[in-house]
């Protein structure tokens, strides 16, 4: 391990490789992380699939759960929402928060099982409770619109909290969106720009279409149409479609060198953070 520790990839695959062979399940565990990330060796989802089946079966949890992924994304191998739901309750049968939060979005969103609320919300529950940020957001967003539980805002809150101080976008611009608008908290516009801010670095397009949309109406801060018009541009790059007609209106309220500022603002963005 003190190779794969030290990022010395290429020394380290040798190693797990001869482990791999002789059966050792951990060391096909890390193989199958290895060729799924590129790690020493050529991206080879193919091989990752190989030696997360050997792993899993070894009852790896860790590997039961990237197996489940695989198959539910159709990543190596056909897409199969029964296969993948199979290697989800294996891990989370062993408490891997990951294959429970999994578990949970295939319930909500009815991935190869009936959609059930009540399901998903006990998946999430489990898996946020021990801390997983994903599922915390999860949690938050079914207390919000009241799925598989009884709508309670303060809960909302709570479990967006939960996921926005570990740094998950989706709970820190949720979290944005129950303070802009008041719900379950008294409105604040400066809360709303802090967690909106917060994710929209991380580059979480409803968060930057959103800290674009504050910053037209001057909530909590004086009105900029050349910033809003920055946060509009780059959420529309990650793909918001909502973009188009709110900086249309803005435009219009602009002249060409604020408006080629804003362009240049979201250019400089995008070469220092990516996103």
């Amino acid at each position: 391990m003190k190779f794969y520790n030290s990022k010395d990839y290429a020394r380290a695959i040798s190693s797990f490789r001869k482990a791999a062979a002789n059966e050792l399940a951990a060391a096909q565990s890390i193989l199958g992380v290895m060729y799924y990330e590129g790690r020493g060796v050529a991206k080879d989802y193919k091989q990752a699939l190989f030696w997360y089946e050997k792993a899993a079966a070894q009852g790896v949890a860790e590997a039961q759960g990237a197996l489940g992924v695989m198959y539910d994304e159709g990543t190596g191998a056909a897409q199969n929402y029964k296969q993948a739901k199979f290697w989800y309750e294996k891990a989370a049968a062993q408490g891997h928060a990951g294959a429970q939060n999994n578990l949970g979005v295939m319930y909500d969103e009815g991935k190869g099982v009936g959609q059930d609320y009540k399901r998903a919300m006990t998946w999430y529950k489990k898996a946020a409770m021990q801390g997983y940020a994903p599922a915390q957001a999860s949690v938050g967003v079914m207390y919000d619109k009241g799925q598989g539980v009884a709508k309670d805002y303060r809960e909302a809150i709570s479990w967006y909290t939960k996921a926005a101080v570990q740094g998950y976008a989706t709970g820190q611009s949720n979290l944005g969106t129950m303070y802009e608008l008041g719900t379950g908290v008294l409105q604040d516009y400066q809360q709303a720009i802090s967690w909106y801010s917060k994710a929209a670095a991380q580059g979480y397009p409803p968060a930057q279409f959103n800290l674009g949309i504050v910053y037209a109406k001057g909530q909590g801060v004086a009105p900029d149409y050349v910033e809003a018009h920055k946060w509009l541009s780059l959420a529309a790059t990650n793909g918001y479609n909502a973009v188009g007609k709110s900086r249309e209106i803005i435009e219009r309220k602009m002249t060409r060198t604020q408006i080629a500022e804003a362009q240049r603002r979201a250019s400089e963005w995008l070469k220092t953070h990516g996103k």
